[in-house]
């Protein structure tokens, strides 16, 4: 199998900004989140790091589709181990969201749960897919690897005109819902 790596290639329309350094790249919809991972990447960080920073960072600047209160998965190659890991970083329903109580509450409607509010919500689990790859196979304390999400959090960062987009699409959904 044969590799095409030329980065004006797009086989699909994607909208991934990849940003490049001596070992490595990091790409994602956001330059501000590859920017993040870059980061890490400069400071020594391995690839693993890279993707919780990214992502990381994609909570603060990509809200409307990827929270921190989001689900997570992470298939991962390991050299040194000469295995696959899988994490599921995936949150259950909370204890009392049955599926006999949200079908009692009309809350199910043809089968599924509706996309907004309280009975759309499970327990988040991208907090601890993250803390599980930072304990498997991290180097760098994790404050260090969260910094630039948190920089971006205390700080700003220029809002691009896709994010802008869909922050009116969200808008607008929401304003005719209530």
């Amino acid at each position: 199998m044969s590799t095409n790596f030329d980065p004006l290639y797009r086989k699909y329309p994607v909208r991934r900004y990849p940003l490049y350094a001596r070992n490595g790249m990091v790409a994602s919809s956001e330059p501000q989140a590859s920017a993040a991972g870059l980061e890490i990447l400069h400071k020594g960080g391995n690839a693993m790091e890279a993707a919780v920073a990214t992502a990381a960072a994609l909570t603060v600047i990509e809200p409307t589709a990827n929270g921190i209160g989001s689900d997570a998965f992470a298939i991962i190659w390991s050299e040194k181990d000469k295995k696959l890991y899988g994490i599921n970083g995936s949150g259950p329903a909370p204890m009392m969201c049955t599926p006999e109580r949200l079908t009692a509450d009309g809350k199910v409607v043809n089968g599924r749960v509706p996309q907004r509010g309280w009975a759309s919500i499970n327990v988040p689990g991208a907090v601890s897919c993250w803390a599980e790859i930072m304990k498997k196979f991290g180097t760098l304390p994790m404050t260090e690897v969260l910094a630039p999400a948190i920089f971006y959090a205390e700080n700003g960062y220029p809002m691009g005109a896709a994010q802008s987009r869909r922050w009116r699409l969200v808008y607008n959904g929401f304003k005719k819902a209530f």
